[in-house]
């Protein structure tokens, strides 16, 4: 549980800047220093930034939002997720612009504070439950008091009381594949096991933005600032994890002994039977001394010590994790050369479908077009050129790996609406 702790203690340093038109004062109002959760939403600031700002204000209705660099961020988006997407080469503090007049209701959906926020968040909730159960009807069904105590533990930071109350939803979680891999092999001797058919399956509600960018670069620095919202695509895309049962080849925690033999001589075999041992110790490494002593022996061959290699590569990779490779690959098919992936329906529930059938379980889940709650929002900037590349991955303000479990990362670094919120870079042909 260190992994959620991490992600629900996580914080982006903020100097909000009074947008210039706003300020009827001399001298200006110097900026205010605020550390906001990434887990959080930039409106739910209003109470703590207003009070510092409203000397300041001209006369009118207060309407906040907040801008950087020009561009409106989306009220909706937590706030880490803007910060990956937005600072690729992260600035701390995050400078922003925050407004009371003049709302972009040609760029942003209608904020009206606390109450907005609050009821994206359990739609969102619900649109995850329906990826992941198939239905929603454990979020529908929450009484007011745990959905109000679930809100609460969200704006306040609190994740003892967010599991509490969230896994009354009892909603379906992802075998962590690579701790059960582990296990095994601390249990089970070496030994060619024939597993049960069955099939561990998990759907992972993933909301991809991805920017894409015409230059290549070797610093973040290098890459452009984002004007303008139609520079990125929103993708849903759920993924799903399926793991087959099959043949493999599990390891022992203590060293074990493996018997290799070989005939020295066809002619009188029965008298110069040899027998070799080679200890494997866990997780498949070798004994240093028993190796050295192994390959130093005179009538081993090149065939025998081919075979070891076999064994220990089978050994070691039979049971291959699910990883966030795998992940993109399903995520962007498009960036990838392999073009039976291009056949294969993206895994998991199909959006369109859970829309249609909202009516029976999903009443008061509505998709909204610009939230990005639709499987693309621009198809034509969902296109991406098979010649793209990845050049940056940030989930929770880290950049994993592409070998790691995606079954960890799904575990371990979801949003408290329980969607994987992935920040991708893509350098795109011109």
């Amino acid at each position: 549980m260190e992994a959620p702790k991490y992600v629900w203690e996580g914080a982006i340093p903020l100097q909000i800047h009074l947008h210039e038109s706003q300020v009827t004062t001399l001298p200006p109002p110097p900026p205010a220093l605020i550390l906001a959760p990434r887990i959080g939403y930039l409106p739910l600031l209003a109470p703590l930034i207003k009070p510092y700002f409203s000397s300041t204000l001209p006369p009118g209705v207060d309407t906040i939002w907040f801008d950087c660099n020009g561009l409106p961020l989306k009220w909706y988006i937590p706030t880490g997720v803007l910060f990956d997407l937005l600072c690729p080469e992260p600035e701390r503090p995050w400078n922003i612009t925050v407004h009371f007049r003049g709302y972009p209701g040609n760029v942003l959906i209608p904020c009206e504070g606390e109450d907005s926020v609050k009821w994206s968040f359990i739609n969102s909730l619900k649109e995850a439950a329906y990826i992941m159960n198939g239905n929603c009807k454990n979020v529908m069904n929450m009484s007011q008091s745990d959905q109000l105590e679930l809100w609460h533990s969200v704006m306040n930071g609190n994740l003892e009381a967010y599991q509490r109350v969230s896994s009354k939803l009892k909603l379906a979680t992802v075998d962590d594949e690579y701790a059960s891999l582990c296990l095994q092999k601390s249990q089970q001797s070496v030994i060619e096991t024939d597993l049960p058919a069955q099939a561990k399956t998990g759907r992972v509600p993933v909301r991809l933005y991805v920017l894409s960018v015409s230059k290549d670069f070797d610093d973040l620095d290098e890459i452009p600032r984002v004007d303008s919202w139609e520079k990125i695509s929103y993708i849903n895309r759920p993924v799903e994890i399926r793991k087959e049962g099959k043949q493999c080849f599990l390891c022992k925690r203590q060293t074990c002994n493996w018997q290799l033999c070989m005939w020295r001589n066809e002619l009188d075999a029965n008298s110069h039977l040899l027998y070799f041992q080679c200890s494997i110790l866990c997780r498949s490494k070798l004994d240093t001394l028993n190796l050295f002593l192994f390959l130093l022996h005179p009538i081993l061959n090149f065939t025998i010590f081919i075979c070891l290699l076999c064994y220990m590569h089978s050994s070691f990779f039979a049971d291959k994790c699910f990883t966030l490779h795998d992940a993109l690959k399903i995520l962007l098919p498009e960036l990838f050369l392999d073009e039976s992936l291009m056949n294969v329906k993206l895994g998991g529930v199909d959006l369109e479908d859970a829309v249609r059938n909202s009516n029976e379980d999903v009443t008061s889940v509505k998709v909204v077009e610009d939230q990005g709650q639709n499987v693309c929002k621009q198809p034509e900037a969902c296109r991406i050129s098979s010649s793209a590349k990845i050049k940056l991955i940030r989930i929770q303000g880290i950049e994993p790996k592409l070998e790691i479990p995606f079954s960890w990362v799904a575990n371990n670094l979801l949003n408290p609406d329980y969607f994987l919120h992935v920040c991708v870079c893509v350098k795109v042909a011109q």
